[in-house]
């Protein structure tokens, strides 16, 4: 695959932001494509007259930059080779590798003639100094791996989807597996990325000295995406089979996993009362090709993997999004937008024998039923049945609706 991978929903914000006085912040975890998305607004930087000593792109993990390991050195880098004449794009790729990098950032971004952009692949470059120091001076656009949409138009046929759904979730939705040609090597491929991610990302950052607990605690939450679990539900599980671990470890290697966007946390969100609640949460991975290299493909259950892909998409197309709570129901989502608030319950199928798809399809709908708002309500099944309405509920087929705007 010779040609960069197209990601405009991802390009179109870039493009829009270009020129303005932000710092352009591109958040993921590693190899979801930031530095391909980097490369694509090149392109459309030169395309637009754009002339190559305007451009200086920075990449951090390339052995050539390793010296410039602090931000002093770094800005004078920089520095050094700005035209005074005309606007620079200063593109710096995982920009974290720095010591101090925010303080490079803002002597760039204060600058009239530089127009920066960063990326990382740890949510706490937003945190801390630099939220402080650059409060109200950044926008974030959050990458993931391909969506649904993007594995499709990648591929170019829109034939056979519920086999090609299937190879999205076991060959994974990590760009380059599209260029891998059998499971082996996209094996290989993943299983080299999740070290990266356990042992650079979380391991060396959090100077982490029990690598083996963090994997246990890893292998876990992978294992019971979409259920409800704590730290000291995990905690409990571990000691209860010999790997004791206390609530705070226990808690500190989800928040690292998180932070590195290998896992999205859900929480709970009170419909009626309208506030998140905090006693309780889901999680969800980043990519359902790493969850099935770390456990296989037996003893799959496919709701909950559905439930994962739903959620992605959701927070994919801006969604901030929370598991919701009506009364002693709960509704899989409720994903709060410019809009307003939408609800969605995600089943794999409500068809059967008819009495028992019947009892099926009424237990989905009853906790949408209990909302009392007029709110956009969705059922999303893989059924191809013709979309229809339950009393103002839309049932649709999944595929249909991931392959939407």
């Amino acid at each position: 695959m010779d040609k960069l991978l197209a990601r405009p929903q991802y390009l179109d914000q870039l493009i829009s932001f270009r020129d303005k006085k932000l710092i352009k912040v591109i958040t993921g975890i590693r190899r979801c494509g930031k530095s391909t998305l980097l490369d694509l607004f090149t392109e459309h930087l030169k395309e637009q007259g754009v002339e190559d000593r305007q451009i200086l792109h920075i990449n951090m993990e390339e052995p050539e930059y390793d010296d410039l390991d602090d931000y002093k050195k770094l800005y004078n880098f920089i520095k050094e080779k700005l035209c005074e004449d005309c606007m620079n794009y200063i593109i710096i790729d995982e920009v974290q590798a720095v010591t101090n990098f925010q303080k490079a950032v803002d002597g760039l971004y204060i600058k009239k003639n530089c127009d920066v952009y960063i990326t990382g692949s740890n949510s706490q470059i937003l945190s801390g100094e630099l939220a402080t120091l650059l409060s109200g001076r950044y926008v974030e656009i959050k990458m993931l791996p391909l969506s649904f949409r993007e594995y499709i138009n990648a591929l170019g046929d829109e034939t056979d989807l519920i086999l090609k759904y299937r190879n999205y979730l076991e060959n994974s939705s990590f760009p380059y597996t599209l260029e891998l040609n059998n499971k082996k090597d996209i094996r290989a491929y993943l299983s080299g990325l999740y070290d990266s991610v356990i042992l650079n990302d979380i391991v060396a950052r959090k100077k982490i000295t029990d690598v083996a607990g963090l994997k246990n605690v890893t292998r876990f939450i992978f294992d019971n995406i979409g259920n409800f679990t704590s730290a000291t539900n995990i905690a409990n599980v571990m000691a209860a089979g010999g790997r004791s671990k206390s609530v705070h470890t226990v808690d500190n290697y989800l928040n690292a996993l998180t932070e590195s966007f290998v896992l999205y946390k859900a929480y709970k969100y009170d419909i009626k009362g309208k506030e998140q609640l905090n006693n309780g949460a889901k999680y969800y991975v980043s990519d359902i090709g790493l969850r099935y290299f770390l456990l296989g493909t037996k003893k799959v259950d496919v709701g909950h993997i559905l439930e994962n892909v739903v959620y992605l998409e959701l927070i994919r197309r801006g969604y901030e999004v929370h598991v919701g709570k009506i009364g002693n129901a709960e509704v899989d989502f409720i994903a709060i937008g410019e809009d307003g608030e939408e609800y969605y319950q995600v089943a794999y199928t409500v068809q059967g024998e008819t009495g028992a798809g019947k009892a099926i399809l009424e237990r989905e709908l009853a906790p949408l039923e209990a909302i009392r708002d007029h709110n956009p309500k969705y059922l999303l099944t893989m059924d191809f049945t013709p979309n229809v309405s339950h009393n103002g509920i839309k049932q649709l087929n999944v595929l249909d609706w991931l392959l939407g705007e």
